[in-house]
């Protein structure tokens, strides 16, 4: 792999889309098996895989390679220092469940960001999301744009709440998932339809290229956001919390601009803040 010794947006840009290709084409090589349940995180239901595990090593010991000085943050491993200032952000299966079942919507998703890397504290500089199975690449350099397989996407104006098509997202938490339910069936009525696709990057990506015309999850973690927010923020939208503020802890909200904010104003009603 070349070394990629610059801190340009589109070369940082490309290495994302380099590494994220490597470690999919090792995760489809594994769909025989799908490598077994390996061990759970916050509950019964919340998996990892060997593919998982196999999957951030190789993204991390390619990291290591080409930038050296680079922290990572990465689902399984958790976080190493580096001395650059950047840190890539990696989920090498996000929508495991999927990935699992043998449901063709899982991704790997590497993002760098400098600063702490967390939202609301991070400045992404470019991110990559590749989507395993179906073989869509979706990329972003912060200040140049997004794409998707090489067309560059431009967000067109979201439509009332009334007709939007709005992705979401569970907690793997029994009690928490039974209360966002809840807020889905009373959203229900206000809204086109739901769609619950179990890949917080492509659904993302999905609002970016015009696929969904709206996001919400509660929960997510900075692997989860790292690099379809930047897809989505590049592509002209907006990612945010439910106060209009950074999605830091709390309910990220992402799609047209007036389309999230009529979206949060009606999660806040619905008491979405809290589960």
């Amino acid at each position: 792999m070349a070394s990629h010794p610059t801190d340009d947006p589109l070369a940082l840009m490309a290495l994302c889309e380099e590494l994220a290709r490597a470690a999919g084409e090792h995760v489809r090589e594994r769909t025989v098996d799908r490598g077994g349940v390996a061990r759970t995180k916050s509950s019964a239901v919340d998996v990892v895989t060997a593919v998982d595990t196999e999957s951030e090593a190789l993204l991390r010991e390619r990291i290591a390679r080409a930038r050296p000085d680079d922290a990572v943050l990465g689902e399984e491993e958790g976080g190493t220092a580096g001395t650059s200032g950047l840190t890539w952000v990696v989920d090498p299966i996000d929508g495991t469940v999927n990935f699992l079942y043998g449901i063709p919507s899982y991704a790997v998703s590497v993002a760098v960001v400098r600063g702490e890397p967390r939202p609301g504290e991070w400045t992404q500089i470019a991110g990559c999301v590749h989507s395993v199975a179906v073989g869509s690449t979706w990329t972003a350099a912060r200040g140049y744009g997004a794409w998707r397989d090489g067309e560059r996407l431009a967000l067109r104006e979201g439509p009332p709440l009334a007709e939007a098509l709005v992705g979401t997202g569970f907690s793997y938490t029994a009690d928490k998932r039974g209360r966002q339910g809840e807020v889905v069936a009373r959203m229900l009525p206000h809204v086109r339809d739901i769609r619950r696709i179990g890949a917080a990057a492509i659904d993302l990506c999905l609002v970016a290229d015009g696929r969904l015309d709206a996001y919400y999850e509660h929960g997510l973690n900075p692997w989860d956001v790292a690099a379809g927010s930047l897809v989505v923020t590049e592509a002209g939208g907006v990612v945010e919390g439910l106060d209009g503020g950074p999605p830091a802890h709390g309910t990220t909200v992402a799609g047209a601009a007036e389309l999230v904010r009529e979206l949060a104003a009606l999660l806040r009603t619905l008491d979405a803040a809290d589960v």
